[in-house]
């Protein structure tokens, strides 16, 4: 019965992503002086997470859960940001705004598993 909470391997996703988008942040701001160097972001967790089959949610209908194939993490490059004419494309405003968005997606994950652990206790009568 509970060997098998789906919302604990989707908490871990959110939480994973949020890692990975952190990892590419701080290599964004690590490389801003370097010449040539191109800002990457990951996709948003919805787009990464494709298909819930990774979580271990089956869809029942094209619509539900978002997309129906399976799409990988993607890095991709900051397309919206303009270059500097040494051709680096990092824009620490940015960057800080986006560390900041993470920090929030991490906490969401921490409060869903948080709530799903406070749910199981309570269900099993420890509070």
């Amino acid at each position: 019965m509970f060997s098998d909470l789906h919302v604990f391997q989707t908490a871990m996703a959110m939480a994973n992503h949020a890692s990975l988008r952190q990892k590419l942040t701080a290599q964004n701001l690590a490389n801003a002086d370097t010449p040539g160097f191109r800002a990457k972001k990951l996709t948003d967790f919805k787009d990464s997470f494709g298909n819930a089959a990774r979580a271990g949610m089956i869809a029942t209908r094209d619509s539900h859960l978002g997309q129906t194939e399976q799409n990988p993490l993607w890095v991709i490059e900051e397309a919206s940001t303009p270059t500097d004419p040494n051709g680096n494309s990092v824009s620490v405003e940015l960057e800080m705004v986006n560390a900041a968005n993470i920090r929030s997606q991490h906490n969401r994950a921490l409060a869903v598993y948080r709530s799903s652990m406070n749910i199981l206790r309570t269900s099993l009568g420890r509070f």
